[in-house]
């Protein structure tokens, strides 16, 4: 199988926190999905394989309109062998998700919608830069759903200058009591270049104890899981049969193509990613020149990634597959150093699979790292 990322750069406004390639100049939207269709015809022979997932990220997708997405699906079916049951998500903001614009997203192939909500709470809405208020969110979500969209996820944030115990949970019991299929929270990160970030160094806010964070991560885990979610990675959890299929190819070693400025792309030997900028973009499109950047992983950058992905997922890795692909050294290095690991509880080995035990979850980040070539 593979994938398809098409990676659309517009937004209406900009949140504190975000350090993704996007810009809030919409005019350039018609040259910009010229160009998009155009990439993926030069494209069109990466995949090799049947296309099982295309997802439609940024950004905000939902910025674009009716004829923009009908150009793009007539490009994509034209030009890549996409299967009739493909997962097709678009990712939406809440207050693009009006009546009109839902009956016209119900009209296209899109089965699966990502909801930007990252908090009910409106004073933390406020505080991030969100266009939407929390009872507009919920609002969104039961449109959603009356106009038959049954696989719905939503993102939260956690781990806010000021958030409490009590907020988080409010926010947790929310979209649990919103009968949705899939849930991905993530704590704030500080990414640099980022109004949060400056904010920070100013000395405006402070960031929440390390101790609340892991409260708030064994609340997240425990209230989901007691209803009926899954933990199937890190930050995602969905209901059984409602896993992000596109998230978990990524996550399975699975091929991707990335369209559009700063998307990234992996054929399984090698990486790439396009500028990261729209003019720039669109004009190399333009010429026919797509301006692209490549780098070829060598054994031990493919190793890494095993075990990042691998352990990031309940389905663990698989050592015998290790063994396969990187040798009797790195398998080896890798037992090596799980094993204290291990035998703290922290990593278990249990039929051939080294997986994080639920204590081992709260210190991921120490234990991948241990288990990296360096």
């Amino acid at each position: 199988m593979a994938g398809i990322y098409i990676h659309i750069p517009f937004c209406k406004t900009r949140c504190t926190y975000c350090d993704f390639y996007t810009a809030t100049n919409e005019s350039q939207m018609d040259p910009f999905v010229a160009a998009l269709c155009a990439e993926a015809k030069m494209r069109s022979e990466e995949t090799g394989e049947p296309v099982e997932t295309v997802y439609f990220g940024g950004g905000t997708p939902s910025r674009l309109h009716k004829d923009h997405f009908e150009q793009i699906f007539d490009a994509l079916f034209s030009h890549f062998p996409i299967v009739p049951d493909a997962e097709i998500t678009i990712e939406a903001n809440p207050d693009d998700l009006t009546e009109e614009y839902l009956g016209m997203l119900s009209g296209l192939p899109f089965n699966r919608i990502s909801i930007g909500i990252q908090s009910f709470d409106d004073a933390e809405l406020t505080f991030l830069s969100r266009r939407h208020t929390g009872q507009e969110a919920v609002a969104a979500v039961r449109r959603a759903q009356q106009h038959s969209f049954n696989n719905i996820s939503i993102d939260l944030m956690y781990g806010l200058p000021g958030q409490t115990m009590e907020i988080w949970q409010k926010n947790l019991q929310q979209a649990i009591d919103l009968n949705i299929q899939h849930i991905s929270a993530y704590h704030l990160i500080y990414e640099e270049k980022t109004r949060m970030y400056r904010l920070l160094k100013a000395g405006k806010i402070r960031p929440v104890r390390e101790e609340t964070s892991t409260e708030m991560f064994a609340m997240l885990i425990d209230t989901l899981t007691a209803h009926g979610f899954i933990q199937y990675e890190i930050s995602a959890f969905g209901r059984e049969g409602c896993f992000s299929q596109h998230n978990s190819a990524y996550w399975k070693d699975v091929k991707y193509v990335g369209l559009g400025p700063a998307a990234h792309s992996y054929d399984g030997d090698h990486r790439s990613w396009n500028v990261a900028s729209i003019n720039r973009y669109i004009n190399s499109i333009n010429a026919g020149t797509p301006e692209r950047q490549e780098e070829q992983l060598s054994l031990y950058d493919k190793y890494n990634e095993f075990i990042l992905t691998g352990l990031r997922t309940m389905w663990g890795i698989n050592l015998q597959e290790l063994r396969a692909q990187f040798g009797e050294q790195l398998h080896h290095f890798c037992l090596e150093n799980a094993q204290r690991y291990i035998d703290q509880k922290l990593l278990q080995s249990e039929d051939g699979i080294l997986r994080l035990t639920r204590e081992g979850i709260f210190i991921s980040d120490g234990i991948m790292s241990e288990l990296m070539w360096v």
